[in-house]
């Protein structure tokens, strides 16, 4: 067996990261400008640290060769945010519906959480790329949560990381019952999206003041890189891994 050259091998799970954020950033940006409500809130991504890859491939005994992201689907990963418990199922939707990609193999941890408390969406993709020698087609992981979700679960890996992956049972429990209670508020936010559909949508028609007007567009300008800046090794790798 060769040793891989992890630059070149790396390369396209890195385009398709790229090319799937911005795919999903135009339809949250073409739904917005038609004046419908997007579920896609934000999208963001990142591609496995090489050494993340051995560490999941010596834990699962996955020989390391061109294979491998067929038995680490995550290599390539990438994150949806949305507002509403209802959005999660829309964005599904849309991605069964693309014919730029293959969805393979799908993950409700919404309706069925984890024990940890965990809650999320995953789909596993077959992305087709255009590259240089000719096409190739890899895996994507694509998670999809809601805001409460997505806070919940970087708290978790937090935690985790601090107890180097063995939580106290007092720590483990609270985590539990927050989940419980992140996913209340989630509920009942569902309930009243209508409201808050049309309360923000009068919000962006009237005239405010300059400064504030300026915030909101830096903010939303800014919200799809700053979430990129953070461990998006998080939710992608080790929901998947540790329960």
């Amino acid at each position: 067996m060769h040793k891989l050259d992890w630059e070149l091998y790396l390369l396209p799970f890195e385009q398709a990261v790229e090319e799937i954020k911005v795919k999903l950033k135009n339809i949250r940006n073409e739904l917005r400008k038609r004046k419908e409500h997007s579920p896609i809130e934000f999208a963001m991504g990142r591609v496995k640290s090489i050494p993340s890859i051995y560490n999941k491939a010596n834990r699962l005994q996955f020989p390391i060769d061109e294979n491998i992201c067929w038995e680490i689907r995550d290599i390539a990963g990438v994150r949806v945010i949305c507002q509403f418990i209802e959005d999660i199922p829309a964005v599904v939707e849309m991605i069964r519906k693309r014919q730029d990609m293959r969805v393979y193999l799908e993950k409700d941890y919404v309706t069925t959480p984890k024990e940890s408390g965990y809650r999320g969406y995953h789909l596993a993709v077959e992305y087709p790329l255009n590259m240089a020698d000719g096409q190739v087609t890899i895996p994507v992981e694509i998670q999809i949560r809601t805001l409460g979700m997505n806070f919940w679960a970087t708290i978790e890996h937090s935690l985790n990381y601090k107890y180097e992956g063995i939580l106290p049972s007092n720590v483990r429990q609270r985590l539990i019952e927050a989940a419980k209670a992140s996913y209340k508020l989630d509920s009942e936010m569902n309930n009243i999206r209508d409201e808050i559909k049309e309360a923000q949508a009068e919000f962006t028609q009237k005239e405010v003041p300059m400064d504030s007007l300026l915030s909101l567009v830096e903010i939303d300008l800014d919200v799809d890189e700053e979430y990129e800046e953070m461990n998006l090794e998080e939710g992608i790798e080790t929901n998947d891994e540790k329960h």
